[in-house]
């Protein structure tokens, strides 16, 4: 019977017969089959011996490579191939998918062919470096699988020929760069209405072989266009509609035209082929109407009178109105051309606003001015009328004031400070109401101690008085004979009393002596 092992925690790794080294070889042999396995390559985490790796970052430039390298990790989000030998970019230069990869960058190979599946297995690019190679032609459906890109570079190579469906799909395109190149004609259904890239807003195809321009069509482009468009340093026909162009770009303020204002040059028609400034074509060269663009502003109603002030005297100029309308005489228009060459509107319309054109010609030199005008929905009067109202409530205002002052400070003097003058005894206003004392038999002084009465003393005309009406003639007597007594009484009790002073007497209120009514 078999006994029961005494070691105990025993395992299958313990009873097999392989021992420690023949569990460490079988472990090797599964760790290089599973390298081997299909697509086991793009999972290896450790770098090229030809490049360096910075994180997500994989450079192979200047390393003298023929062919892209093998075996790139699955992370790798920018791989610079740069400066190397690699002449044809096939569609196997990567086994694998690349889901991170958004940059690549090729540029300085002498890369010459790109397979038409060269870019299925890296769909998420977002920039893609092809320039300074020698690539010559771009074939159709090229770049369809990059639907992601949004810069790309094809500068300094050999391409003379652009197909129309090469550009097919990259909906999310913003910058096109294809300078320096052969290209001889302008591809202009990259940014044509209907067929452009709708997010394209910069095509550069300067350093080119173009001669020819649709001037029609660059000029009913948007702004937001014309401003990213860049065509300087091609042989370009000289003929004043590419003059007015780039002379209204320049005026816009737009880059393409000011940015490189100096390259841009064209050929003048003859045998010589003399390449001359674009912008040189309003003097000697061609003497093409120089462009000029001013703004003007008007009210309603109003009569305004438009300039064309010109480089030389004595020019026959002509007016267009807006939507390129002439100017003649005895049409039923509001617009007419003074003999000096200027144009009055009158009466100024709503519907005037727009870009009015004076054409001057002259024997020896043309100009085209262009004034902009713009009219506000009021009349002038109007805004006059609101202003004269202000004006005219400020006035009434100081008014007031200066008169309220006058009336406080330069009123005539009250009647109680001025003399009196032939006053019939008893006939004093209203308004002066003064202490008074009232008569008696006695010592007047002694009198005017006790009794003191307020009297408010009326003329006899007034009916009433604080809105009693006045006394009759017998009443004014009986309240006499009442005065008389109230005035012995008051002098039978004062009899060996020491007399005050006037001065000493609360009658004393307004003066020193008392008033006797």
């Amino acid at each position: 019977m078999l006994q029961p092992s005494g070691r105990a925690g025993g395992g299958p790794w313990e009873t097999s017969p392989l021992g420690a080294c023949g569990r460490w070889a079988l472990l090797v042999s599964l760790c290089t089959a599973y390298l081997c396995l299909p697509g086991a390559a793009g999972s290896a985490v450790n770098c090229h011996k030809n490049c360096i790796c910075a994180s997500n970052i994989i450079s192979c430039s200047k390393m003298n490579l023929s062919v892209v390298p093998t075996g790139l990790p699955l992370y790798t989000a920018v791989l610079d191939l740069s400066y190397n030998k690699i002449g044809r970019l096939q569609s196997e230069w990567t086994t694998v998918k690349l889901p991170n990869l958004h940059n690549l960058l090729l540029s300085h190979n002498g890369l010459h062919f790109v397979s038409l599946e060269a870019f299925v297995y890296v769909k998420h690019l977002r920039y893609l470096d092809l320039s300074s190679n020698n690539l010559r032609q771009l074939e159709e459906f090229i770049f369809e699988p990059l639907v992601n890109l949004e810069v790309l570079l094809l500068y300094n190579n050999q391409i003379t020929q652009i197909d129309r469906s090469a550009f097919i799909g990259m909906v999310n395109l913003q910058k096109l760069y294809l300078s320096q190149n052969q290209i001889s004609r302008f591809p202009v259904e990259l940014v044509r209405e209907k067929s452009r890239l709708e997010k394209l807003t910069l095509l550069d195809v300067s350093s080119n072989k173009i001669k020819m321009l649709r001037i029609d069509e660059l000029q009913a482009l948007p702004a937001w266009i014309k401003n990213g468009l860049y065509f300087h340093n091609n042989p370009l026909l000289c003929h004043c509609d590419l003059y007015t162009l780039l002379a209204h770009w320049s005026i816009r303020k737009l880059n393409s035209a000011v940015d490189f204002r100096d390259d841009f040059t064209c050929v003048l028609p003859g045998p010589e082929k003399t390449p001359v400034g674009v912008f040189e074509l309003s003097g000697n060269s061609m003497n093409c109407s120089t462009f000029e663009e001013k703004d003007e502003e008007a009210y309603l109603k109003q009569t305004l009178t438009l300039g064309c002030d010109t480089k030389h005297r004595d020019m026959a100029k002509t007016w267009r109105l807006p939507g390129n309308v002439p100017v003649t005489a005895g049409s039923n228009q509001t617009a007419k051309v003074l003999p000096d060459g200027s144009l009055q509107i009158s009466p100024v319309r709503a519907e005037d606003s727009g870009t009015y054109t004076c054409i001057a010609m002259s024997e020896a030199f043309n100009e085209t001015i262009y004034v902009v005008l713009k009219v506000y929905n009021f009349t002038m009067e109007g805004s006059g009328d609101t202003l004269n109202t202000a004006y005219t409530t400020l006035v009434g205002c100081l008014a007031s004031v200066v008169l309220v002052l006058m009336y406080l400070y330069l009123t005539p003097c009250r009647c109680f400070c001025c003399p009196s003058k032939n006053k019939a005894q008893g006939e004093d206003s209203i308004h002066s109401s003064m202490l008074s004392v009232t008569p008696t038999h006695g010592d007047p002084e002694l009198k005017a101690e006790l009794n003191r009465h307020v009297a408010f003393i009326d003329s006899k005309d007034l009916q009433g008085q604080n809105g009693k009406l006045n006394p009759t003639e017998e009443e004014e007597e009986d309240e006499e004979e009442e005065d008389e007594e109230l005035d012995a009484e008051a002098g039978s009790l004062m009899k060996g009393k020491r007399k005050k002073s006037v001065a000493e007497s609360i009658s004393s209120v307004f003066s020193d002596t008392p008033m006797v009514v």
